[in-house]
C-alpha cells in the first residue's frame, strides 16, 4: 500500500522579548533563520511585529514535510539556539499547520508543547469550501460576469479571482466554518 504524500508544514510561533532588547532579539531571530536554512527540507522563514516597540514577535518557518521539520526541531543546533535566548525571550505560543486547515480551526492561544486539536477530514474541508464557493461563484456569474464579457479569458479570470478570493477568505469561509463547527469536529 502506498503511503500518503507528505505535506509541507508551517510553524507559527509567538515570542515575547523586552522592547529594550530589540537589537539582540533581531540578531537572535536572524541567527535561528541562518541555522535552519542549512537543514534539508527548509522552505523559508519570516517574522513580523504588530507595531514598533511591541514585545511580541510573530515568527513563521516552513519545512517540506514533517520529517524534515522534526530533524530541525530535534537538532543540537536548534537546541543551542533556543538556549542562547534563555532569560530574555519568552516562548508563548506555537501552532503547526499543513495545507488550508487553518480555515477550519477556531481562533485560540496555545501554550508551547500543547498539541492542537485534530483537523477535520479533507472531504469535510472540501465540502465546506464548496458550500461557500458555490453561492459566491453563482452571485459573481450573475453580477460580475456581464461586465467582463468583452475581456479575454485570462483577464476575466484574473479579475474574478482578485475579487472573489478576499470575499471567500475574509467574509464567507469564516461564517461557513463557524456554522459547521459541530459537524466539522465530529
Amino acid at each position: 500500500m502506498e503511503s500518503p504524500p507528505q505535506l509541507a508544514v508551517t510553524v507559527a510561533i509567538t515570542r515575547r522579548a523586552d522592547p529594550a532588547r530589540d537589537a539582540e532579539m533581531a540578531a537572535w531571530v536572524r541567527a535561528g533563520a541562518s541555522l535552519a536554512e542549512d537543514f534539508p527540507g527548509f522552505l523559508g522563514t519570516g517574522w513580523v511585529r504588530p507595531e514598533p516597540g511591541s514585545p511580541e514577535w510573530h515568527m513563521l518557518y516552513r519545512f517540506a514535510d514533517a520529517t524534515s521539520l522534526r530533524e530541525w526541531e530535534e537538532s543540537p543546533q536548534r537546541q543551542w539556539w533556543l538556549s542562547s535566548a534563555e532569560g530574555f525571550v519568552e516562548h508563548t505560543r506555537v501552532e503547526k499547520r499543513t495545507g488550508i486547515e487553518g480555515w477550519f480551526d477556531p481562533p485560540r492561544e496555545l501554550k508551547v508543547d500543547h498539541q492542537p486539536p485534530s483537523t477535520p477530514p479533507r472531504w469535510k474541508q472540501a465540502t465546506t469550501i464548496w458550500l461557500g464557493f458555490f453561492p459566491v461563484s453563482l452571485l459573481s456569474g450573475w453580477l460580475l460576469a456581464p461586465h467582463l464579457v468583452t475581456l479575454n479569458l485570462v483577464l476575466r479570470t484574473l479579475i474574478s479571482t482578485l475579487v472573489l478570493t478576499p470575499i471567500m477568505t475574509y467574509l464567507v469561509l469564516p461564517h461557513v466554518t463557524r456554522a459547521l463547527q459541530p459537524w466539522l469536529r465530529r
